[in-house]
């Protein structure tokens, strides 16, 4: 029996970046990009040396690298800085104290913009308004609100004082806020009266209110406070004492308040992720690393330019708003586009409105919305001028060869470079991708590692695998925006990412590298199908189903099979005025067959009018794998943005 993974989808087209991309960008050739990469991985002392120093900190480090304790990272030792005056008061003396911070929109259409230094001042307010609420360095906030600006505020104002930040998305269930209120001992929430999502007003502090009603409160060892933001003038319950409106607080509180000097290694938030035994993972992410690590990807990754709009069309609440929108673009003195509500809300083509009207130069959004798009039809596309877009990217999930195609056609307009990005909340920052100015790209490969990332691929046993196999993904060198635990339970961090392989972060995902050096990842490991003794990336699958032009999405999973150990299900969505036959099902069959092999050919064939996904886009297999097993649904489904969908597939 193999222990690769088997590659069997094949991808040979290439797009180098236009020669006047190329000419204008920051790093502009293999060359160049080889000699960085190099030196950051055989002086990393030296090369993030050099690249803190760009930010300002209130006290120098001494030391870069302190990795005797591994896998407990210590970078920048001995330096103190605050991630909102890296964000914010450099820019006040840089000349960008006028500049537009962020540029905002609400799904219902009303608009505001912040200047670096309106943004300084809202922040310093903010920061003010917690602490006179007791709320001190230290102290762990959960924060549980809508994409308004408030909660970019939110976050930078707890990094002002010292306070640990936990966003918790703002569509999660009242369980999930208190599974991670009381594993975090917070002592204090952010909210809003509610929130626009698709044409409904969401009532956020209502549940907040049910999230807190079993926990204890009103003292030391409880939350004290929350703090509510006025966004939809919907009523509240409220507490006396514990609840307090914002802009009440606010007219009490002055606009000066000097950053706390914080240690490089104190930690900054931490992000929640679900974890297989469903109790949530609380990722912790320093100070010093993780701005560091995100001032240098947004630069380069984007090839950030002082006249960019740059719009990342995550929400905060996941670690893609906490590096992309947040931190690493304001740090670099960005130009930011947060828009609050559903792309298709009220029409399809609201985006590509958003675009026009602002005049987007950058684009970075999810695979799954790219599939949503192609879905809703290109006529939305057609009606608005989209000349502005200058570089385009993806993050969350591999994005299939199609789905590429289309973003870089449809909405680049085939001029647009596109980075393809593979990062996860553990990392803090983009691990690898194409440098726009740099790569031939091609169609759903993230290419090559970033500056300082070391990846190799393995087999089960831990050997470096030969050629165009695939593999299981590590990472074999420290990094500065690398996550520093799991809160509260060390022992689950290094079980969950340091055990597989002997010294080497394990992220979870298969990939392999091709003949040019070149990176595709396969998905998790925890999906790949075993069939007849062969292991197959369900990812490869889904791209081939998904090249047919009757699908829009699909998803891949196993089922138990007596004859081959496991059988391929695949649940497919299908596009335009396609229609469900029995003779579809057949052509798609042979379709994949054709594509990438008999061995893949799904066993069953599943039509899905949608597909089980969480509030953040990204479709939860592990639902399907219980639908095509015929089990009954396990697990946490808080997540889940619409049960109906798995309802509808189970009586299906």
């Amino acid at each position: 029996m193999s222990t690769n993974i088997d590659h069997v989808l094949h991808e040979d087209r290439s797009f180098p970046p236009s020669e006047a991309f190329r000419s204008a960008a920051r790093i502009s050739s293999e060359e160049e990009y080889d000699a960085i990469w190099r030196r950051s991985i055989d002086d990393p002392d030296g090369f993030w040396g050099e690249v803190a120093r760009q930010i300002p900190w209130i006290k120098p480090f001494d030391q870069v690298l302190d990795w005797s304790d591994a896998p407990r990272a210590k970078w920048f030792g001995g330096g103190q800085l605050n991630a909102s005056a890296v964000c914010l008061d450099q820019h006040l003396i840089s000349g960008r104290k006028d500049k537009t911070a962020i540029l905002w929109e609400g799904e219902p259409g009303d608009q505001v913009s912040y200047t670096y230094a309106e943004l300084h001042d809202a922040v310093c307010r903010f920061a003010n308004v917690l602490k006179a609420r007791g709320i001190k360095k230290g102290d762990r906030v959960a924060i549980y609100m809508p994409m308004i600006p408030e909660l970019a505020m939110a976050t930078l104002a707890c990094a002002r004082i010292g306070a640990i930040h936990s966003v918790i998305f703002g569509g999660f269930s009242a369980s999930s806020i208190r599974d991670r209120i009381e594993d975090g001992s917070c002592t204090a929430v952010i909210t809003s009266d509610g929130g626009w999502r698709r044409g409904k007003v969401l009532p956020l502090k209502d549940v907040v209110d049910e999230a807190l009603a079993d926990l204890p409160g009103s003292d030391e060892a409880g939350v004290h406070t929350v703090l509510v933001v006025k966004r939809t003038e919907n009523d509240v319950a409220w507490h006396e004492g514990r609840d307090c409106w914002y802009h009440d607080e606010l007219a009490k509180v002055s606009g000066e308040c000097p950053p706390e000097p914080m240690e490089s290694e104190d930690t900054l938030f931490l992000l929640y992720t679900s974890g297989s035994t469903g109790k949530p993972k609380g990722i912790q992410h320093t100070t010093g690393g993780y701005m560091v690590g995100t001032y240098l990807t947004t630069q380069f990754v984007f090839d950030l330019r002082e006249d960019d709009i740059y719009w990342c069309t995550a929400d905060v609440g996941w670690i893609t708003g906490h590096s992309y929108i947040v931190y690493g673009p304001l740090a670099n003195g960005a130009t930011v586009v947060m828009y609050e509500g559903a792309p298709n809300q009220p029409h399809p083509g609201r985006f590509w409105e958003l675009i026009a009207k602002h005049k987007v130069t950058i684009l970075y959004t999810a695979p799954t919305a790219i599939r949503a798009f192609m879905r809703w039809g290109d006529e939305h596309v057609d009606k608005h001028d989209l000349s502005s877009l200058r570089l385009l990217g993806t993050v969350g999930e591999p994005i299939n060869p199609e789905a590429w195609i289309w973003y870089r056609q449809k909405i680049g307009g085939g001029r647009c470079p596109i980075v393809d990005t593979w990062w996860q909340t553990e990392t803090g920052g983009i691990m690898m991708t194409p440098l726009p100015g740099v790569s031939a790209t091609k169609p759903g490969s993230c290419m090559k590692p970033f500056f300082g990332v070391d990846p190799v691929i393995l087999d089960s046993d831990g050997v470096e695998v030969e050629g165009d196999a695939g593999g299981y993904l590590a990472l074999r060198k420290p990094w500065p925006s690398m996550l520093r635990g799991i809160w509260g339970d060390y022992e689950r961090f290094v079980e969950t990412y340091w055990s597989k392989f002997k010294g080497m972060y394990f992220p979870g995902d298969g990939a392999r590298l091709d003949k040019d050096g070149c990176t595709w990842i396969m998905g998790r490991v925890d999906d790949v199908l075993n069939v007849s003794g062969h292991r197959l990336s369900t990812m490869e699958i889904e791209s081939a189903l998904v090249s047919h032009g009757a699908v829009c999405e699909a998803a891949v999973v196993p089922r138990p099979d007596e004859i081959t150990g496991q059988a391929i299900v695949a649940f497919v969505s299908l596009a335009g005025d396609a229609s469900k036959s029995d003779e579809l099902v057949a052509e798609l069959g042979a379709h994949v067959s054709k594509e990438i092999g008999k061995l893949a050919r799904p066993a069953d064939i599943r039509f899905a009018d949608a597909l089980p996904k969480t509030r953040s886009g990204k479709i939860m297999r592990r639902l399907l794998k219980d639908v095509a097993a015929g089990r009954e649904i396990a697990g946490d489904t808080t997540t889940l943005e619409d049960m109906s969908v798995i309802e509808s597939l189970r009586d299906g």
